[in-house]
């Protein structure tokens, strides 16, 4: 990898829910240090031994998100957006001059379906760069499916994830951390700016596989 990703730490805040801890046992099996946070520090540190009981050689370490935050270079939010504003708030500190991966989906869920929420800073993404000055926020993520990612019977995650940020080198890491997972390829996807359409697009997503009973996710052609 030119920009050395598997020299990298990457930290999952929120890596016990299903979104988090699929990204980190394909992160683990890809042959990356991980770092799994929780709100729980115990929930943290056994959901790590899980994932090196099931992925041979893996090194996870687990602890609370505050923990996930320092011991980590790389760092993937995928918490649920009720409780996103305060998570980053509490760690302004410790994530200072790191990559931020922001994953998070702002959805309401009513009888008629998923639906996009508004956020004041026009997306998830945007919130977290507002809270996180001094850190280099991305936006990723957003269109895995949890269920296939945890799935040890799923080899490959066909499946295109698009990369926002004003941080290009910042971007290409990312990208290529999407990469180590087979089947994913990680595409710019412009400047965070454009993240809210993205993040509202999971609406869609969630009604198709609510239509077909699958697990749909993007592919961008002819790039």
């Amino acid at each position: 990898m030119a920009v050395g990703v598997h020299q990298l730490t990457v930290g999952v805040l929120g890596g016990t829910g299903p979104l988090g801890g699929g990204l980190a046992r394909r992160f683990a099996a890809a042959g990356l240090k991980v770092v799994v946070g929780s709100r729980d520090a115990r929930r943290g540190a056994r959901v790590a031994r899980e994932i090196e009981r099931d992925v041979p050689d893996a090194g996870v370490l687990g602890g609370d998100n505050q923990e996930a935050a320092r011991w980590a270079d790389v760092l993937v939010v995928a918490v649920p957006y009720e409780g996103h504003a305060d998570l980053l708030r509490d760690l302004a500190g410790p994530l200072a001059g790191k990559i931020v991966v922001d994953a998070v989906n702002p959805l309401g869920f009513d009888s008629r379906g998923a639906y996009a929420l508004d956020v004041p800073e026009g997306s998830a993404a945007q919130q977290a760069a507002a809270l996180l000055p001094d850190s280099r926020v991305t936006a990723a993520f957003h269109h895995v499916s949890a269920p296939l990612l945890l799935d040890p019977g799923v080899a490959n995650i066909d499946l295109d994830v698009l990369v926002l940020g004003d941080d290009r080198g910042a971007t290409d890491t990312v990208q290529a951390l999407a990469g180590v997972i087979p089947g994913t390829r990680g595409l710019y996807g412009g400047r965070l700016r454009n993240a809210r359409q993205v993040e509202a697009f999971t609406a869609n997503l969630i009604s198709i596989n609510r239509r077909y009973k699958a697990h749909a996710g993007l592919r961008i052609t002819d790039v």
